[in-house]
């Protein structure tokens, strides 16, 4: 959407939680200006690979800073936080977004009521670990534990596993991109701006539709159960004579289907015909899958239950699955100018209007501090008063 160019927003951010919201942000073409304390920075921006060979521009923080621009600011001095509300005001910002403990909100002057003087129809969002009552720090693999997700992961004879994305960081950032999404629909309408607060624990909790209904209202113990589905079956991993598959059977259909072929008849068996049949003696059924499985390629058995319409794919290694091309179409890039350098990037969950019109390319992640003059001299501010505020640590 056209419109979503003109919003711009302004974010007290660090880590992942709200990088990544506002990344997500910046694929609609919103103007993203990330704030940053002048000596500490973003933590993230010293993680991973130093593949530019300079400070504060590691692979890390490479990953989902495009698009944006970055300003320091120290709002510990009153100074600093003049200059926060001149920003809001003189650059008319739709959204403002932190993800500071709520502690700090009074003292660092970002607290929505602080801001909605400087502007009255702002759309402010705090995202904090467990809430604004709440100061306990929050780490992802923490949110894991708490939520429950880790005992859901993992080998049912095995510790509990982190998953292989931070879903407490990621999913958070994209209920918030649902709740400014609703709340800029809500400011047209109304006029109104809106606080935010958004808990990630409990946006991470809100993802165990089945596991809490079962638990609460059908007596059930949910927990890990490694490859194998806790309802359906057979749906499993399967290792093959040159890798391993994942393959789904979702309903008796595709089960009758399966097995009405050579390969499988052996398991066409009466107490198989149903789902409910098949689960309760999913451990005997997996044995005799893996001992047919065991014997073909994934690529012949991947042809097999593509004929029939039996959804199974091939366990990808990150190379395969950037190889894929329904994934090859739609990465994302960023160059530098600087140093020359081309970063690919991950796919956007859909491709806007924004991405389209730019050919997926986004500006390259910013340097710290690197639109301090651009957005300063905004203000009116000269060379030299910014140089005097750098060297006074406002900036």
């Amino acid at each position: 959407m056209e419109s979503l160019r003109n919003v711009k927003v302004l974010s007290l951010e660090q880590a992942t939680v709200v990088p990544y919201l506002t990344y997500r942000l910046a694929m609609d073409g919103m103007e993203v200006i990330r704030l940053e304390h002048p000596v500490y920075g973003d933590p993230n921006r010293m993680i991973g690979d130093d593949i530019l060979h300079e400070e504060r521009m590691n692979a890390y923080f490479l990953c989902i800073n495009a698009g944006k621009k970055a300003l320091t600011l120290n709002l510990a001095e009153p100074k600093g936080r003049e200059l926060l509300h001149a920003l809001i005001k003189q650059l008319d910002v739709d959204i403002f977004v932190t993800n500071q403990l709520p502690k700090n909100y009074q003292k660092l002057g970002i607290d929505y009521e602080i801001l909605k003087a400087a502007k009255e129809d702002i759309i402010w969002l705090g995202a904090t670990g467990f809430g604004p009552d709440s100061n306990e720090g929050a780490y992802d693999p923490i949110l894991q534990a708490r939520s429950g997700l880790m005992e859901l992961t993992g080998e049912p004879d095995g510790d509990p596993q982190v998953l292989g994305i931070p879903l407490p960081d990621m999913g958070t950032s994209e209920h918030a991109y649902g709740l400014l999404m609703k709340a800029l629909f809500n400011r047209a309408v109304s006029g109104r701006g809106a606080r935010i607060d958004l808990s990630m624990f409990e946006s991470s909790v809100s993802w165990l539709t089945v596991p809490i209904t079962m638990t609460a209202s059908c007596d059930k113990r949910i927990t890990r159960t490694g490859n194998t589905h806790e309802f359906f079956a057979p749906v499993s991993v399967y290792q093959t004579t040159n890798g391993f598959i994942y393959l789904a059977v979702g309903n008796d259909r595709q089960w009758k289907s399966m097995v009405s072929h050579d390969l499988f008849n052996t398991l066409d068996k009466p107490e198989y015909e149903k789902n409910a049949g098949r689960i309760k003696d999913v451990a005997n059924l997996n044995s005799a899958l893996k001992a047919i499985i065991g014997k073909h390629t994934s690529e012949a058995l991947i042809e097999f239950f593509t004929s029939i319409t039996v959804p199974v794919s091939k366990i990808n290694s990150i190379p395969e699955t950037l190889a894929d091309p329904l994934v090859r179409r739609r990465l994302l890039s960023t160059h530098d100018s600087k140093t020359g350098t081309t970063i690919t990037l991950a796919p956007p969950p859909n491709m806007t209007p924004f991405l389209e019109a730019g050919g997926g390319k986004l500006t390259f992640p910013p340097r710290f501090g690197e639109h301090n003059s651009e957005y300063y001299g905004r203000l009116g501010i000269s060379e030299e008063g910014i140089a005097a505020l750098k060297a006074d640590g406002v900036i």
